[in-house]
């Protein structure tokens, strides 16, 4: 296909052209999380719904959704936030349909990534679920028989070109375009559809494409709608702890991937706070006694000193806390798409600033040919070893008046080349290869924000490319030196298998995404460390359960993937280690409350020595301890709940947090809890600091019975928190 692709101001017109071209059966692939055109969504959703002759597969993952309520109460907490927060933003047609159980029969939703815990108990949902790592989504996708595929694209130009930007999710869709135009030239009818949305960043890397990339481009003021931006949630003192652990198992000058969440937030600040407080992070660390009972492992693995190479990022998922460790100069190590300089600069034969040397190191090594040929000329410029404007004509380099004969080693001629020829420093460097990205408002506004050149040293491009190390393996390899991969999990046993997408009755709470694509890739490369991040408990109410489990009839990753694991306890170092090593590890990470319960489950099984005790120094592990150990330094100001700002305003976060305790001892209580005699007198009469919350409620004038009721149970909930 090389003609322009056919515009469209109306997504009705758009999607009848579709139909025309595709017929009615229709298989309709759309990005995983904010790449979705949601207009065209709803349009095939809505043409489908009204004709049962059309058959719609949607098959796509993480479903954006805006919070809803189940309450009166929840709705006056969240609908003023949802229209502040996500106001703009249009729902998804057929989630609605899903969520209220009137999915039309001709239509189906097959998801492969849900939003964590969001279709728990939906059969729909959980029935049509695809288990799939990222780097297999394109197969699958393509194995549904999908025949069309949209997603919404930034519009702008690249050296006077008009071209198209695939933004946020570039990370399967270029795949499975190429192979949908390869099934095209086979006869198969499909149609690839773009909506813009200038709201969106301009990104580059494998993300930019020619206009001609698509069959169909639905592009009107009216459809660049407000991007998604889930708010920030609060870290709480485990994260913290959590994050400050992984801190110190990060290497300078290495490779780091994160995912999206608490934990991963409370990794950046970790990180931060080592390279720009590092005093303090050091007391941290020693005041706590990490040192004490990590510091071998610490030693081994990664440091604490401040980030003098710095890290590059290499992930699936570009969240916005790369955007502070680009701010705080943790993320600074540039790498280069091309193995001849990635490895003359990992050897440091070649540095940023271009010298002679520079040139020696390239030709000494092979790199280039001598003479200079013209794609030695070309690749020199391309990396600005050599000016743009150099040109090579009959074995002679020329750059304006000057010349200079391509024999490199002749004196004379390097003579003039070191003078005249040679740029000024590396170009093409980039700092963060990416897949896609989600986050907060404030992310989308500081990419925008970014000039051109900074926003080039973010490379998006496919998840064939951040997840695995098939296909340019040697430049792989290369660029991703001490690579540290830190994910999420659910839930980790004694042998080292870990839980992070589901339950072992079948029921998916997420997905398995590219964690064990990650997981996978810390064995394979030289030096790299796979680190899953675990809570040590969850709880609900007073009900207290342990994270660490003796087994689990579900896993994410097998226990012959363990490498290591971090809780707020600890770190559980697994690679190499036996079943026993690896129990004894783990041991030290769990919750002192269930140690005990464990470790006589581990010694029934045969799978520990009889007479093993848990080393004193890990027999401490309590969530006050945890408190205890920050208290000092949240004094100072330090691990505050939303270090990187939130979408909350104060008297939401009070709120918010009292709703979520009054709700807890409502569902873990057999009746309504009794206030105690202090709160039931705040309950008498309205306190007057309790105003500001109710007023936000809508209920400092309550106009019935009811609102009477639900105002006095918000006096509870606030007296309850000690707020009133």
């Amino acid at each position: 296909m090389t003609q322009a692709p056919a515009r469209f101001t109306n997504p009705d017109d758009m999607v009848e052209a579709v139909l025309s071209k595709v017929g009615s059966r229709v298989i309709l692939g759309l990005p995983l999380g904010l790449g979705k055109p949601n207009h065209l969504a709803n349009t095939f959703f809505s043409r489908a719904a009204a004709d049962p002759k059309l058959r719609l597969t949607i098959v796509t993952a993480l479903s954006l959704e805006k919070p809803s309520w189940s309450s009166d109460l929840e709705r006056r907490f969240l609908e003023p936030f949802v229209e502040r927060v996500f106001g703009g933003y249009p729902d998804l047609e057929y989630m609605k349909a899903i969520r209220a159980g009137t999915m039309p029969g001709n239509i189906d939703l097959v998801e492969f990534y849900f939003k964590p815990g969001g279709f728990l108990n939906v059969p729909s949902a959980q029935q049509n679920y695809i288990s799939t790592n990222y780097t297999h989504a394109k197969r699958d996708i393509l194995g549904r028989g999908v025949n069309v595929v949209a997603q919404i694209v930034a519009e702008g130009s690249v050296e006077g070109e008009s071209v198209y930007s695939l933004s946020c999710n570039p990370e399967v869709t270029l795949d499975i375009v190429a192979a949908l135009r390869e099934q095209e030239k086979q006869g198969k009818k499909v149609a690839v559809l773009a909506q813009v949305n200038n709201n969106l960043p301009f990104m580059y890397g494998d993300a930019v494409v020619p206009l001609n990339t698509f069959d169909m481009v639905l592009d009107h003021p009216d459809y660049h709608f407000r991007l998604f931006g889930p708010p920030k949630m609060n870290i709480s003192t485990p994260d913290f702890m959590i994050g400050l652990y992984v801190s110190s198992l990060i290497r300078d000058g290495g490779t780091l991937q994160i995912g999206i969440g608490s934990l991963g937030d409370a990794l950046v600040y970790g990180l931060i706070m080592r390279q720009e407080h590092n005093e303090q992070y050091q007391d941290v660390l020693s005041g706590s006694g990490v040192l004490d009972r990590f510091g071998a492992v610490i030693e081994e693995v990664g440091g604490t000193e401040t980030f003098t190479e710095g890290l590059c990022g290499s992930t699936e998922m570009l969240v916005d806390g790369y955007i502070h460790l680009l701010r705080h100069g943790v993320v600074k190590r540039k790498t280069y798409n091309d193995a001849r300089i990635q490895r003359l600069v990992n050897e440091g034969k070649i540095r940023e600033k271009v010298t002679p040397d520079s040139l020696d190191a390239l030709w000494r090594s092979g790199a280039v040919d001598n003479p200079l040929t013209s794609a030695d000329v070309d690749f020199l410029k391309r990396f600005g070893i050599l000016k743009k404007e150099v040109t090579l004509a009959g074995g002679l380099l020329s750059l304006g008046k000057l010349r200079a004969s391509a024999d490199l080693a002749d004196p004379e001629a390097r003579k003039v080349v070191d003078a005249g020829f040679l740029g000024e420093k590396l170009a093409g460097g980039i700092l963060i290869h990416g897949g896609f990205f989600l986050g907060p408002e404030s992310f989308y506004r500081s990419l925008n924000e970014m000039s051109e050149e900074e926003r080039k040293t973010i490379f998006m491009t496919t998840v064939q490319n951040v997840n695995q190390l098939y296909g340019d393996q040697e430049l792989k390899v290369l660029q991703r030196s001490h690579g540290r991969f830190a994910n999420a999990g659910l839930m980790a046993c004694l042998t080292g298998a870990v839980v992070s997408d589901g339950l072992e009755n079948g029921q998916v709470v997420s997905g398995v995404g590219g964690q064990y694509n990650f997981v996978a890739m810390a064995h394979a490369l030289p030096g790299a460390r796979s680190i899953l991040m675990i809570r040590a408990v969850r709880s609900k109410g007073k009900d207290v359960k342990s994270n660490v489990v003796f087994n689990y009839g579900h896993s994410t990753i097998p226990r012959h993937l363990r490498d290591m694991v971090v809780t707020e306890y600890g770190i559980a170092n697994l690679k190499s280690r036996t079943d026993a090593e690896c129990i004894a590890e783990m041991l030290n990470v769990a919750d002192s409350r269930f140690q005990d319960e464990l470790l006589s489950q581990a010694k029934a099984a045969g799978k520990i020595r009889s007479d093993y005790i848990i080393p004193d120094r890990f027999r401490n592990n309590y969530p006050e301890r945890v408190e205890n150990d920050l208290a000092p330094f949240k004094k100072l100001g330090l691990f505050p709940p939303f270090p990187f700002g939130t979408d909350f305003t104060a008297e939401e976060l009070v709120i918010g947090k009292a709703l979520k305790a009054l709700k807890e001892k409502m569902s873990s209580a057999a009746a309504i809890p009794v206030p105690s005699l202090a709160e039931a007198r705040k309950m008498w009469t309205v306190p007057e600091r309790a105003q500001p919350y109710l007023v936000r409620l809508a209920l400092d004038h309550p106009a019935s019975a009811r609102e009477k009721m639900l105002q006095r149970l918000v006096v509870y909930a606030l007296a309850s928190q000690g707020v009133v």
